[in-house]
């Protein structure tokens, strides 16, 4: 069987879920633009994809993280992957919103988490680390042990991995860009020039000198 990196990246471009535009970026909340944009939110509406997905998910938790008694997913694409995964494993989950509620108990944490728990973060997609590493600042904050996070895809950005870095956060994702910028090319989604167009991206997205390469 192909490894699953190489599996992940074929489902999310038989989907859809990854939209090239080196010729027309798109714009981040961020204000960086891209050529690519991947909606991983697509996987919970193809069946075969979301089966691969979730079970890699579940495969990747018991092999990287045995110990691990909750999962949590970030709000909101993480929410169901976490769940789908909890399923899997037999495991508790529950979920991390972007800020306390403004009513009720006003939770952050939603799902039961004791202090001390070893938790597992489920994240879709990770670009440069910010919002995942609220995530698990808001977990230990709450007491819990994280153990990591596992993401579906991610761009594996310089300034992305040296935050996960400085955090202490370990991330395994099922696939990256630079397998499905490969996997794109070879099965002509994208012409073979533009892999390294996409690659000048990745290195250093400030750079827009490869819009016009």
């Amino acid at each position: 069987m192909e490894n699953i990196s190489r599996v992940v990246a074929k489902d999310l471009l038989s989907i859809k879920a990854v939209f090239f535009r080196p010729e027309e970026p798109f714009t981040w909340a961020s204000g960086i633009k891209s050529p690519v944009y991947c909606d991983n939110r697509l996987i919970l509406t193809a069946p075969e994809a979301r089966n691969h997905v979730e079970n890699a998910i579940a495969e990747t938790v018991k092999n990287e993280y045995p110990d691990a008694e909750v999962l949590m997913g970030t709000s909101t694409a993480g929410i169901a992957h976490a769940a789908i995964a909890g399923h899997i494993l037999g495991i508790p989950m529950g979920y991390v919103r972007s800020g306390n509620k403004d009513h009720g108990r006003q939770n952050r944490i939603e799902g039961r988490l004791e202090k001390g728990q070893k938790v597992v973060v489920i994240e879709d997609l990770i670009s440069t680390g910010g919002s995942v590493i609220e995530v698990v600042e808001a977990l230990r904050e709450a007491g819990a042990e994280v153990l990591g996070v596992v993401s579906i895809f991610t761009y594996g950005m310089k300034k992305g991995l040296e935050r996960l870095a400085e955090a202490k956060v370990k991330n395994i994702s099922l696939t990256n860009f630079d397998e499905i910028a490969k996997l794109a090319a070879e099965e002509n989604y994208i012409k073979p020039e533009d892999v390294k167009r996409l690659i000048a991206f990745r290195d250093n997205p400030s750079d827009e000198s490869w819009i016009g390469a």
